[in-house]
C-alpha cells in the first residue's frame, strides 16, 4: 500500500505532459496520467521506473464522457489528488481556409472545453481539504496571434486567463494554480499537428522539454502564478510579444508556421 501523495498529469504519455509527470515522481508523488493512445501504458512503465506508482488510463479528453471516465478511474483510487496538471492540448497547422471545421471544433474541445471541465472536478474535490496544486498548461502562443494555427492560439490565450482568473478565486482556499507557457519545444506537439513543412517542424532549434517541465513543477510548487518554460530566447519572445503590436506578433508567427510549399 503506497504512502506517497497522488497527482494527475492530462496528455501524460509523451512531450511535456510526461516530462511534468517524471517531475512530480522525482518529487515523491505517484501519477495518474492519460492518454489518447495505447502509448499512455509505456510512458506509465517509464514513471514506475523512477521508483513511484504510475496509474495510465486511455481516454479522449476532447470528449465530455472521456474527462468524466477520467475522471473517475482517478477517484476511484481512493486517495487525494494534491497536484493537478492540465496539460493536454493540440494545434492544426494550415490555413483558416483550408483546415476543417471539424478540426477547429476539435482543438475548442480539448484545449478549451476538457480543460474548464476537469479543473471543476478538480476544484471540487480540492476545496473541502482545503489544499491543492494546479498546473494550467498553456503558451507563448497565448501572448500573440497565430496565423497559421488560428485557432490553437486563442485557445491558449483562454487557458492563460483562465488560470489568472481562477489563481484570484481561490486564493483563499489553500488551493494554488499556475499556468506554464512554454516556447517552442522539443516534442512531438508540432508534427502531430501536421507542421512537418514549417519552421517549427524542425526540433533541433527548440527548447529541451525536460527543461520547460522543470520550470513548470517548480514555478507550481514556488507558488507563482505563471511561468515561461524555454531558455532566455524564449523568456525574451514573451517579453517582446507584450510590447509589439498585434499586426507585427502576427506577421512573425506567420514566417514560423506558414507552409514552405
Amino acid at each position: 500500500m503506497t504512502t506517497s501523495p497522488l497527482a494527475l498529469v492530462t496528455g501524460g504519455s509523451s512531450g511535456i505532459g510526461l516530462e511534468i509527470a517524471k517531475q512530480l515522481a522525482g518529487r515523491g508523488y505517484d501519477v495518474a496520467i492519460s492518454g489518447q493512445s495505447e502509448r499512455v501504458f509505456a510512458a506509465a512503465e517509464e514513471l514506475r521506473a523512477l521508483g513511484q506508482e504510475a496509474y495510465p488510463f486511455q481516454a479522449d479528453l476532447g470528449t465530455y464522457d472521456g474527462v468524466e471516465a477520467f475522471w473517475a478511474f482517478v477517484t476511484a483510487l481512493g486517495r487525494p489528488v494534491e497536484v493537478a496538471a492540465l496539460n493536454v492540448g493540440i494545434s492544426k497547422g494550415g490555413s483558416f481556409l483550408e483546415n476543417s471545421l471539424e478540426d477547429e471544433f476539435r482543438i475548442i474541445a480539448i484545449n478549451i472545453t476538457g480543460t474548464v471541465h476537469l479543473a471543476k472536478r478538480v476544484v471540487h474535490h480540492m476545496a473541502p481539504r482545503g489544499a491543492g496544486r494546479i498546473l494550467v498548461v498553456s503558451s507563448v502562443s497565448a501572448t500573440t496571434p497565430t496565423p497559421y494555427e488560428t485557432v490553437y492560439g486563442p485557445t491558449k490565450a483562454f487557458g492563460y486567463s483562465f488560470a489568472e482568473g481562477l489563481r484570484e478565486e481561490l486564493i483563499e482556499t489553500g488551493i494554488s494554480v499556475t499556468a506554464l507557457l512554454p516556447g517552442a519545444t522539443n516534442s512531438d506537439f508540432h508534427a502531430n499537428a501536421g507542421m512537418h513543412d514549417t519552421v517549427y517542424g524542425d526540433n533541433s532549434w527548440k527548447n529541451d522539454k525536460t527543461l520547460v517541465a522543470r520550470q513548470g513543477v517548480d514555478a507550481l510548487f514556488a507558488g507563482d502564478d505563471f511561468v515561461v518554460g524555454g531558455d532566455e530566447r524564449t523568456q525574451e519572445a514573451y517579453r517582446t510579444n507584450r510590447a509589439l503590436p498585434e499586426a507585427e506578433k502576427a506577421a512573425r508567427h506567420a514566417e514560423g508556421a506558414k507552409p514552405r510549399r
